[in-house]
C-alpha cells in the first residue's frame, strides 16, 4: 500500500473534531500502528506559557515507568573514580583526548552527554557542536551531576528530558507502540504529572492549551485536556 493511501485508511479511524479521554486515546493508537517497525508513540503540546520568562521556560526530566523503548547511548564526561562510575552504570563512551577530538572532527555517535561539574571547561570547548544538536549538558535536564553513576543507570532504564521551545511547543517520546496499553498509559501519565507540577506561579492563564498523541507514522489523536488532567489526577 503506497503511503498516501495508508495514511488516508489511518485518518479515517480518527475522528477529526473529537477530543478523546486517555484511555480510548491509547486504545486507538493501538489501532493506528501500519508499519513493519516499532513505531515510537510521541506527544505534542502547545503551552500557555512565554518561554523567554526564566520561570515559564519549561524543562527538566521524568523517569517513565516503562522505559522509553529506546536504546540510549551515553557519552560520559568525568575521571578518575567519576569515570569508574560513570563505566560501571553502562556509560558506552568516556570523554577523554582521543574521544573529545573524534567530536570535534565531526563524530556524533551517542544520544546524551552526562558530565560531572568539573568537567564543564572541557564540555565547554565542545559546546559549538554539542549546542545546536541538543547535546550540551546542563544541570536543568540533570546532565550536569557529581552522581554520574545514578545519572547513566537512569537514563539507561527510561528517564528523559522535556524542554518547551521558543513556541511554547513540546514534543517528548514516551515509548513504543509495542507497549502494552497499561504500559503506555503509564508512561503517560507519570509524564503529564510531571508536567504538571511544574507549572509556573506566574502563569495567569491556560498552562496546557492541546496535547496531541501519535505514532511515527500516524495521524494526531488529539486529547480532551480538562479530562486528561482530571484522570492523571487520579492516578497520584
Amino acid at each position: 500500500m503506497k503511503k498516501g493511501k495508508r495514511l488516508k485508511n489511518l485518518a479515517k479511524k480518527v475522528e477529526v473534531d473529537k477530543l478523546y479521554e486517555i484511555p480510548e486515546a491509547v486504545k486507538l493508537l493501538k489501532e493506528l500502528k501500519s508499519c513493519k517497525y516499532d513505531e515510537t508513540i510521541e506527544i505534542a503540546m502547545k503551552l500557555g506559557v512565554d518561554p523567554k520568562q526564566a520561570d515559564q521556560n519549561i524543562r527538566g526530566t521524568v523517569s517513565l515507568p516503562a522505559g522509553s523503548g529506546k536504546k540510549v547511548r551515553i557519552l560520559a564526561f568525568a575521571k578518575g573514580e567519576k569515570e569508574a562510575e560513570a563505566r560501571e552504570a553502562g556509560a558506552d563512551f568516556i570523554a577523554d583526548d582521543e574521544t573529545v577530538k573524534k567530536v570535534q572532527g565531526g563524530w556524533f555517535g551517542f544520544d546524551l552527554a552526562i558530565a560531572t561539574p568539573d568537567m564543564m571547561g572541557t564540555v565547554g570547548k565542545l559546546g559549538k557542536l554539542l549546542g545546536p544538536k541538543g547535546l550540551m549538558p546542563n544541570p536543568k535536564s540533570g546532565t550536569v551531576t557529581m552522581d554520574i553513576g545514578k545519572a547513566v543507570t537512569e537514563f539507561k532504564a527510561g528517564r528523559i528530558e522535556y524542554r518547551v521551545n521558543k513556541f511554547a511547543d513540546m514534543n517528548v517520546r514516551l515509548g513504543k507502540i509495542s507497549f502494552s496499553e497499561e504500559n503506555i498509559t503509564a508512561n503517560l501519565t507519570v509524564f503529564l504529572q510531571t508536567l504538571l507540577r511544574v507549572r509556573p506561579a506566574s502563569l495567569k492563564g491556560t498552562y496546557i492549551e492541546s496535547i496531541t498523541l501519535s505514532l511515527t507514522q500516524s495521524p494526531g489523536v488529539k486529547l480532551d485536556v480538562s479530562k486528561a488532567r482530571a484522570f492523571v489526577s487520579t492516578k497520584a
